[in-house]
């Protein structure tokens, strides 16, 4: 556990403050926060929001023997599951992976859990991928996933090629992810003999801002249970073990392409990124670029020399 966030009182907030004035934690600036502490492997905001936010290898420490019984007057962590039962819910999660990555595919991962898988990854350190800088470490975990008793995943890559032909027919990033999440929801619902008990809900991020949008892309199987769509999703041990799988997956295939084209592809959509397009235009022609990236990023026009589209504002419908 290395962040813990919260919502406190006036009172609690005052609680909290005193805390951190008794000389162990060293003072911080913190755009809009009323006051920050720090000390060795913590650190403490609480924001003009009212949100607090514990980051850091003590957050445990702190939140059960300080947070806790001198602020919050409630015991909760390592007792979410009786606070909350449907964390323990047989459910799908889903999550992508390549989405802000110029270079490699879009990869969506599903994972069915129960409760017993839930279980076996207790402290396993099964979190949202994004929170994970090490491959190696999305790597063990993907397994640790793929191997647990009664877990059932799917994954669906859309490759270079297939994911540029698809965007150029609907012009719509959002189109592709509503089909791929529903690709997945329906190869695992065709997998429900497996998913012991049945699944009451799948759970994924809302990255349109039309709900209707994945719901509308839903097959046959995939109708016949709750979509729940949220904004940070990954929250959900389901979509974090999703968001894994799909990164293990993305990270596996562009290192494919690495070794197909002999050239460095870095993730992400940076400097780096633009120098090594250039490299690999260079080496390839511009007519291999499509294989490799998304052509629709603006990162395409500077790689290829080309003038880069207006830019729209975006207005909220």
């Amino acid at each position: 556990m290395t962040s813990y966030t919260a919502k406190l009182t006036a009172e609690q907030a005052d609680a909290l403050g005193r805390i951190l004035d008794d000389g162990t934690f060293e003072s911080r600036e913190v755009p809009y926060a009323r006051f920050s502490g720090a000390k060795k492997d913590l650190n403490v905001t609480f924001y003009e929001s009212g949100k607090l936010v514990v980051q850091g290898k003590g957050t445990r420490e702190f939140v059960e023997f300080v947070l806790e019984p001198q602020v919050l007057g409630a015991a909760k962590v390592g007792y979410e599951d009786v606070l909350n039962p449907e964390l323990l819910f047989p459910r799908l999660g889903v999550d992508e992976s390549g989405k802000g990555d110029f270079f490699g595919p879009l990869c969506i991962a599903g994972v069915y859990v129960n409760a017993d898988i839930l279980a076996a990854w207790k402290d396993q350190g099964i979190r949202d991928s994004k929170n994970i800088s090490s491959d190696v470490q999305v790597g063990r975990l993907a397994d640790l996933i793929r191997n647990t008793r009664g877990c059932v995943t799917s994954v669906v890559a859309v490759g270079c090629e297939a994911y540029n032909r698809m965007h150029q027919s609907n012009g719509s990033v959002n189109r592709i992810l509503a089909w791929g999440h529903a690709r997945v929801i329906e190869n695992l619902m065709e997998q429900r003999d497996r998913m012991v008990p049945a699944p009451v809900r799948a759970i994924s991020d809302q990255f349109a801002r039309d709900e209707s949008t994945v719901a509308r892309a839903l097959m046959k199987l995939g109708r016949t249970i709750e979509l729940v769509q949220r904004h940070r999703a990954e929250e959900d041990a389901a979509v974090a073990a999703a968001s894994i799988l799909a990164r293990d997956e993305f990270v596996r295939r562009l290192r494919d392409l690495e070794k197909q084209f002999g050239v460095k592809l870095p993730k992400g959509a940076s400097a780096a990124v633009e120098a090594a397009g250039r490299e690999f235009v260079s080496r390839h022609g511009p007519e291999a670029l499509p294989k490799v990236a998304k052509m629709h990023f603006r990162t395409s026009f500077r790689v290829l020399g080309l003038p880069e589209p207006p830019k729209t504002e975006w207005r909220r419908e």
